[in-house]
């Protein structure tokens, strides 16, 4: 059995190829244009607009929660709306400790810098980080052997945003010094497609409501997904109908790419089918489960399980997941109530 290629999956929340061709363009500048997340919105302004009255950097903000949501995008949101310089980096892509002083002492005031992907950030990294954000200062050595000193350099006030979507995973030294924890959550299909509808009018898609809602059902409450179904469904309706998106155009599109009306699309079902005819429902190892599909433990773990788990088709317990009566309902499959773990 072949590998999936998960970086060409139509339904993976992560930033792949395929959005980098229009997700810029698509992206909200102000809160104002942000749809959804409306409670984390609202305290955002509030602290925003404080810091801006009280003309001080605004507090370090960690935004977290499932890939895809608007992380990146409510960054640079923090940034335009203070009127600021937008620096953009990445855990991994801080290697060396040189490295992270030169982009803190490039700050200006009030600057944000933002951190993607930050519970990927090195031990030593985090050590320079400490007290650049709670200090605004960088303690580092330059020369080597005996000539070696020390310099304690003060840097700007700015403000950093990281972003993750392991929050459990970041060490509790640098969590406790974000002043602004917020958790992106999963939206709703009305929210989505609200931001179809906005979408759609950038890139000059006809559409009309019954289709905006026809492909939020199947974006899995996530954003980068709605978009990307957006230009798909667009391909199928220029060459097969007449170029709008109706309700019915989309749901032929979306079964013509095998995502039916929960968002699951093939290896999603394959993955949960292998679990109940090879192994009864489960519980079934992780390992295992991925040997019997053919693909690596950490991509079914981050990229098919959150969702599975968030609409009930999936569980996890001591022994290894299961699967729930839910989903066997949803794939039309009888289940073997002799032996099936009920929930």
């Amino acid at each position: 059995m072949q590998d999936m290629d998960f970086e060409n999956r139509m339904i993976t929340p992560e930033y792949t190829q395929i959005d980098a061709e229009t997700e810029l363009s698509l992206r909200p500048k102000f809160l104002a244009d942000y749809i959804g997340q409306e409670k984390a919105k609202e305290n955002l302004s509030i602290y925003i607009e404080a810091a801006r009255r009280r003309k001080e950097a605004l507090d370090h903000v960690l935004l977290y929660g499932p890939p895809g949501l608007g992380k990146t995008t409510l960054a640079g949101i923090i940034a335009n709306e203070l009127g600021v310089n937008f620096r953009v980096t990445s855990g991994p892509a801080i290697e060396k400790q040189k490295d992270l002083v030169a982009l803190l002492t490039s700050l200006e005031d009030g600057d944000v810098l933002f951190i993607d992907e930050i519970h990927r950030l090195s031990r030593s990294i985090e050590e320079v980080l400490y007290p650049a954000i709670e200090d605004f200062a960088v303690d580092f050595m330059i020369g080597e052997g005996p000539g070696a000193r020390s310099i304690h350099m003060g840097l700007r006030h700015f403000t950093l945003v990281g972003a993750t979507t392991r929050s459990g995973q970041l060490t509790a030294p640098l969590r406790d010094r974000f002043g602004i924890l917020l958790r992106l959550e999963l939206y709703t299909p009305e929210e989505l497609a609200r931001i179809i509808k906005r979408s759609a009018g950038i890139l000059e898609i006809a559409i009309d409501d019954e289709g905006a809602l026809e492909i939020a059902s199947r974006s899995r409450g996530t954003p980068r997904i709605a978009n990307r179904l957006l230009k798909r469904v667009r391909d199928v309706a220029q060459v097969r109908y007449n170029g709008e998106i109706t309700c019915d155009v989309a749901r032929a599109a979306l079964e013509r790419f095998e995502i039916d009306e929960l968002g699951l699309d093939d290896f999603d079902r394959r993955l949960l089918t292998t679990m109940i005819t090879n192994y009864g429902g489960g519980p079934v190892g992780l390992e295992t489960l991925a040997a019997a599909v053919g693909e690596e433990s950490v991509t079914i773990e981050d990229a098919c399980e959150p969702y599975l788990m968030q609409i009930g088709f999936l569980t996890r317990t001591p022994r290894g997941r299961c699967v729930t009566l839910q989903a066997y309902r949803h794939l039309g499959i009888e289940p073997d109530t002799s032996g099936q773990i009920t929930f």
